[in-house]
């Protein structure tokens, strides 16, 4: 995995191992962009993991979109737990690339065979990937990678 080095938390942060498995199975992120005149702009959705990539289905008519058309970097937020002990998570940051049509109406394209297996199972339970006609793909392949498991803390 391409991504800097955490610094601060070493004692909390999650191996790569545990890192995949928390991405694998979380289902909702935080998405933040950054719109023309510099304002901050943050919305949830669903994605699917690689192993590499952190892959976003987003509508095209949403300001998500059109911000990140505008400015493709990015910081993506993905948190568990409800008491301190509990809370994990990772931020993941970079620039964000668009893949296949835009919306997407499921033309063939390699580089999405694999999120469009992994996000209709994940999701919706589904072997085939659905195609409305209003969302498309962008790919977030980290720069920058944080992480942290409070349950390392052991009781805290």
């Amino acid at each position: 995995m391409a991504a800097s080095t955490q610094r601060r938390g070493r004692r909390i942060m999650m191996a790569p191992e545990e890192l995949d498995t928390f991405l694998r199975e979380a289902r909702t992120c935080r998405v933040a962009t950054v719109s023309a005149d510099g304002t901050p702009h943050v919305g949830a959705l669903w994605f699917v993991w690689d192993g590499t990539s952190l892959w976003l289905y987003s509508i095209t008519r949403s300001k998500r979109w059109a911000q990140l058309r505008r400015d493709p970097r990015i910081s993506v937020v993905v948190d568990d737990g409800e008491d301190y002990g509990e809370l994990r998570g990772v931020e993941l940051s970079g620039t964000v690339e668009f893949v296949g049509e835009a919306p997407r109406t499921g033309e063939p394209c390699p580089e999405l065979d694999v999120p469009e297996r992994l996000f209709p199972a994940k999701n919706f339970g589904l072997d085939d990937m659905p195609h409305d006609g209003r969302h498309a793909w962008m790919r977030l392949t980290p720069t920058a990678i944080a992480s942290w498991d409070f349950r390392k803390l052991g009781g805290l």
